[in-house]
C-alpha cells in the first residue's frame, strides 16, 4: 500500500473520529468471528451520549501477529495488534500494538487514540472487571494521540486469561468513551511472538 494512501486514510480517520466522538456519540458493538454474523449486544457506550448506528464501532476479527526486521541480518521484532474501527467507514478509532523488544524481551503496549481527547485525564486499560491501568498520553500528531506502557507480568496474565480489554478515554466534552477489545484469541497470538 503506497505511503501517501496510508497517510491520506489516516488523515481522514483523524477528522472523522474527532467529529464522531465529539459531536454525535458512538455506540459500540463487537463484530463476530463470522463475516455475516450479527453483532452482539453493545458492550459499552460513552456516558451520556445516545447510541447512533452511523457511528457504530466494531473490532477487526482477532489479534494479528506480525514480525519485521530492518534488514536481513537484523533480528526480527514481533508484535500483535488489534484495532477498533468505525463500522460505516472502516476508519480506526483505537489501535493497540503490543511488541516484545529484542533487547529487553519485556512486552510494551503502544496505543493510538483519536484526536480531540481530554489530555490531562489520559487513557485507561482494564481487563474485564479488574484494576484499571492509567496511561499518560505522550504525544499527538495528525494521525492521533499516543500512549505507551510496559506490560507487567500481572497485566499480561490478565490479558491471556481475560475476555475483554476496555480502552477508555475522555473527549473534549469530558464524556468517557470506552472501547471494548475482545481477548478470546490474545493468548494464541501472543504465543506466536514471544
Amino acid at each position: 500500500m503506497p505511503a501517501r494512501y496510508v497517510m491520506s486514510m489516516q488523515s481522514r480517520l483523524v477528522a472523522l473520529a474527532a467529529t464522531v466522538l465529539l459531536s454525535t456519540g458512538v455506540a459500540y458493538a463487537q463484530q463476530g468471528a463470522k463475516k455475516n454474523a450479527a453483532p452482539s449486544a453493545p458492550a459499552a457506550q460513552p456516558a451520556p451520549a445516545p447510541a447512533q448506528g452511523d457511528g457504530a464501532a466494531a473490532q477487526q476479527p482477532g489479534w494479528i501477529a506480525r514480525c519485521t526486521s530492518v534488514s536481513r541480518d537484523a533480528p526480527l521484532e514481533c508484535a500483535i495488534e488489534q484495532n477498533a474501527v468505525l463500522t460505516k467507514t472502516g476508519q480506526t478509532i483505537v489501535l493497540i500494538n503490543i511488541r516484545i523488544p529484542t533487547d529487553t524481551r519485556t512486552p510494551v503496549a503502544l496505543l493510538q487514540l483519536p484526536l480531540g481527547l481530554n489530555l490531562p485525564v489520559g487513557a485507561k486499560l482494564q481487563v474485564d472487571e479488574g484494576k484499571a491501568v492509567d496511561l499518560q498520553i505522550q504525544t499527538c500528531e495528525n494521525r492521533g494521540c499516543y500512549a505507551s506502557t510496559p506490560i507487567t507480568p500481572d497485566l499480561l496474565a490478565s490479558l491471556k486469561s481475560g475476555n475483554q480489554l476496555k480502552v477508555s478515554f475522555q473527549n473534549m466534552a469530558k464524556e468517557t468513551i470506552a472501547i471494548p477489545m475482545p481477548l478470546n484469541d490474545f493468548a494464541a497470538a501472543y504465543d506466536k511472538i514471544k
